[in-house]
Order: structure tokens, then C-alpha cells, then sequence
């Protein structure tokens, strides 16, 4: 029994991981979808928002094979998905700022907010991250072939490098670190927090928590900016 239970357990795990990244490349799908419609191209050498979400598939180990795929359905003649890119704006805990859906914020925030009422206090940047789990990076070496590149900034973060770019050059550092042979966890357009806030009230932290994790969890969401950090 006992090998039959850590068998059912494996089971349990890999469709898990295989159900969250399915969900993943049906995001990026429709991001793929959405860019060349609104670029006018499948190329991206003459799409720089689908050069974008490619390098966002990439870092996410999207198979080459779908990336095509989608693109070609895209641009096929009969296909009539019609996605649109949306973003809302609200309050959490703290009055802590986080642009996205309106029912989580009601819930564990204070509420939603009129466009334009938290994104001010954000920027858009390019936002490469690379792993170095298992230390094989030289710090000093990662952070000149990042400027080297044209970044921004570069800063490290325990197991990970963080790049910052200017949106107007991540897709010339996504392809200029490529080529140097790099890999990325991630790597898209964010908008990243210019201040951030330090909460310390046990049930403001709780329900940050919570509503990062039901954001994290409904599949319509792409992206949670938020400006908080816990002690």
C-alpha cells in the first residue's frame, strides 16, 4: 500500500505541475494572439510586442512547436479569437496599491479604484530574472553582460539576478543575453513599484496573502503588481 500511495502521490504532483503549466501556455496563447493582431505581424523582427510576449514564452519553456502555432493560427483567415488586454486598478491592505479584479479587492482590499489611481506610482520596465540555485554564475560577470547589453540595473536577490531594463530596449537585452547563452525564469514587461510598503499589522498581512494567492490562482489574471514587503 505504501508503494501504491507514493506512486498516487507522484501522480498528484505531476498533474499539478502539468495543469499549472498548461494554464501558463494558454495565458501566453492569448498574449501571442493579442500581439500580432494588434502588431499587424507574425514576425517578430517587425512586431516588437510579439517579440516580447516570445521571450515571455521562452523564459516560461513554452515548446517552439506551440509558439509557431499560435502565431499561424493568429494570422489564419478563419480565426476569430478576439482577446483584449485589460487592467484594474484598486486598494489592498494598507491601502497598498495593486492594479487587477475587482471581487478580490472588494474582499481582501479596500476596494476598486478609477483608472489611473495607483498606476502613476508604478513604472514600466523590462524585467529579466535568471537563477543561479545552484551557484555556477559569477555575480560580477552576469551584471556586466547585462549592462554590457543595455540594461538598466542589475541587482541580486538570494537565488536569482533581476535585470531592469527600459521597455523600449528589453527585447535588444532579451536577444543580446541570448546570445550570450543565458536562460531566464522570466522575462516580460512588468510594472514595477516606486516605493514600497512595510506592513506589520498581522491581518493586513494575511489578507495580502490571500488576495495575492486568489490572483495568483484565477486563470484570467496575467499579472499582479503590487508595492508591499513583509518584515
Amino acid at each position: 500500500m505504501s508503494g501504491h500511495s507514493k506512486w498516487h502521490n507522484i501522480q498528484k504532483t505531476k498533474g499539478a505541475a502539468d495543469a499549472k503549466r498548461s494554464a501558463a501556455f494558454t495565458k501566453i496563447a492569448k498574449e501571442i494572439i493579442v500581439a500580432v493582431k494588434q502588431g499587424g505581424s507574425g514576425d517578430p523582427a517587425n512586431n516588437s510586442r510579439l517579440a516580447t510576449v516570445i521571450a515571455k514564452a521562452k523564459a516560461a519553456n513554452m515548446p517552439n512547436d506551440n509558439i509557431k502555432r499560435t502565431i499561424d493560427k493568429a494570422l489564419g483567415a478563419g480565426n476569430t479569437d478576439n482577446y483584449e488586454s485589460v487592467t484594474y486598478e484598486g486598494y489592498g491592505p494598507c491601502g497598498v496599491a495593486a492594479p487587477e479584479i475587482r471581487h478580490y479587492f472588494d474582499k481582501f482590499g479596500k476596494g476598486m479604484g478609477a483608472q489611473g489611481c495607483v498606476s502613476w506610482s508604478f513604472d514600466r520596465k523590462g524585467v529579466i530574472v535568471i537563477s543561479n540555485e545552484d551557484e555556477e554564475l559569477d555575480e560580477d560577470t552576469v551584471m556586466m553582460d547585462a549592462l554590457d547589453s543595455g540594461a538598466e540595473d542589475f541587482s541580486a536577490d538570494g537565488p536569482v539576478f533581476e535585470i531592469t531594463t527600459d521597455p523600449d530596449a528589453f527585447n535588444d537585452v532579451v536577444a543580446a543575453l541570448e546570445k550570450k547563452g543565458y536562460t531566464f525564469e522570466s522575462a516580460e514587461l512588468e510594472m514595477v513599484p516606486q516605493n514600497y510598503v512595510t506592513m506589520t499589522g498581522e491581518d493586513d498581512v494575511k489578507n495580502m496573502e490571500k488576495l495575492l494567492d486568489m490572483l495568483d490562482d484565477n486563470e484570467d489574471v496575467q499579472n499582479v503588481w503590487h508595492n508591499w514587503q513583509q518584515d
